[in-house]
């Protein structure tokens, strides 16, 4: 545990930019010595104000030479991302310049930032809550639209918000329960009508529970088949770009390869894996034969394609038994020839569909159908938010678990003080969500998550 990082009378300083070339990087400091820091380093052109960005030089104080050319701004507590005094300087974006004006300002007093050490700060200094400072990384991480109009809604709050409605809900019927415990004049008080409502809150936050890990960590599909089926081809119309070398002898698929495709907001990593058959006297195909084996055993669902100008060969059969019972689509390739195979006995479950690779035909149906395997059974109230954050699922699955055990010992008449003991234990869980009980270890955990400088 690093105790310095709950420390805020301090002032600390990082690249607040992805380091390598680039235009502009930004160093960043926050603290009570921030300004003094910038003072000792900035020669500005003009009269230096705070929350206006101000050209001049970054000047090495020992030696007098100039480091950068650069804009500074430097922003007064409270009303910063910290609530504390932070200075940003826009520097050039090589590693060069900004490692040394980052040394500098450590020689001058400021501690170099553990990961999200400034997220951290506006949490511990009330500006975010721990919904909220999550949604910070989320946002940065975001590979499509829908997953970072997720990420900003968070950001807003629409999640901490609802949560603690059934927080506040929660803690009066524990403040009934209590004062009930140890007084005799307390009026009665039917609660099952709020618990039922909290649990009815909770289900509508967890229906789109799943669709939100979707839109946030993406859906990894395994395109696999015998060698020379048209899978890499497949890849490459969907991708709409030349990705994956594609020849007419079988085992040019050595390994797997992966690409993201932005299906409908949807991050789908396809997979293209080497042809699996049963025996190669080629080791290294029989190498990438068996990663195909390993990438199809950790995918989410699978693409199993077949050739549609040849008959079907006990290897289909084989790989649709590697298959399974995960979610799969069976794609007959080669619609552009004439079309000999019959796939219906492959995989009798999962929809059938014809595509010709090379000519596009049948892709935009391919896409449709493979949004409908992903959302198969995925329903969400509109009015609630997507939580795509698997720590919350687990503590709404809990709070859950809590309100019902609470609700089932209300209506066996049970004693109040064991049905407060779970009214509690929702409170607290509800608690980890927005950080009111949250506890430096789950801090440690969740901010060792984010980038330096963040």
């Amino acid at each position: 545990m690093n105790a310095y990082r709950y420390a805020t009378d301090d002032t600390i300083a990082a690249i607040a930019t992805a380091i390598g070339m680039g235009g502009i990087g930004i160093v960043r400091l926050s603290g009570p010595d921030a300004l003094p820091i910038l003072r000792q380093l900035f020669r500005p052109q003009r009269s230096f104000t705070p929350r206006t960005l101000t050209y001049g030089h970054i000047v090495d104080p020992t030696s007098g030479r100039v480091v950068d050319e650069v804009l500074a701004v430097w922003m007064p507590a409270p009303r910063t991302y910290t609530c504390q005094d932070v200075v940003e300087i826009d520097a050039h974006g090589g590693p060069a310049p900004l490692r040394h004006i980052l040394d500098l300002c450590v020689q001058l007093g400021a501690r170099p930032a553990g990961p999200g050490e400034f997220t951290l700060r506006a949490f511990l200094n009330g500006r975010i809550d721990l919904a909220q400072a999550e949604a910070v990384a989320d946002l940065v991480e975001a590979k499509t639209q829908a997953g970072l109009r997720m990420a900003v809604d968070q950001l807003a709050g629409q999640l901490s918000h609802q949560v603690r409605q059934v927080r506040e809900r929660l803690l009066g019927i524990l403040a009934w329960l209590e004062a009930s415990i140890d007084f005799d004049e307390i009026p009665p008080y039917d609660i099952q009508d709020d618990l039922t409502s909290c649990l009815i809150q909770i289900d509508k936050l967890l229906a789109g529970a799943n669709r939100g890990v979707i839109y946030r960590h993406g859906v990894r599909a395994a395109i696999v088949g015998r060698p020379n089926v048209g899978k890499s081809s497949l890849l490459n119309a969907l991708l709409r770009v030349e990705r994956a070398i594609v020849a007419p002898q079988p085992g040019t698929t050595r390994d797997t390869l992966e690409e993201m495709l932005n299906l409908n907001g949807i991050p789908l990593i396809l997979v293209d894996t080497a042809g699996i058959r049963r025996e190669t006297s080629d080791h290294i195909e029989g190498l990438g034969i068996a990663r195909s084996r390993r990438a199809l055993a950790q995918a989410d669902m699978a693409i199993l394609v077949v050739d549609g100008n040849a008959p079907l060969e006990a290897g289909d059969h084989e790989i649709a038994t590697l298959i399974g019972d995960k979610p799969a689509l069976v794609v007959i390739n080669k619609t552009d020839l004439p079309l000999i195979t019959c796939a219906d006995e492959l995989l009798p479950n999962a929809p059938h569909l014809q595509v010709s690779a090379l000519t596009g035909e049948g892709l935009s149906e391919l896409e449709q159908a493979i949004e409908k395997t992903i959302w198969a059974g995925q329903v969400i109230a509109s009015d609630a938010p997507l939580t795509g954050n698997t720590r919350h699922q687990n503590a709404l699955r809990r709070a859950h678990m809590h309100i019902q055990h609470a609700l089932d010992t209300y209506r066996q008449a049970l004693p109040l003080d064991m049905l407060s003991i779970d009214v509690r234990a929702a409170i607290n869980t509800l608690g980890e969500i927005t950080g009111e009980t949250a506890d430096e270890a789950l801090l440690e955990t969740i901010f060792s998550r984010f980038c330096v400088g963040k």
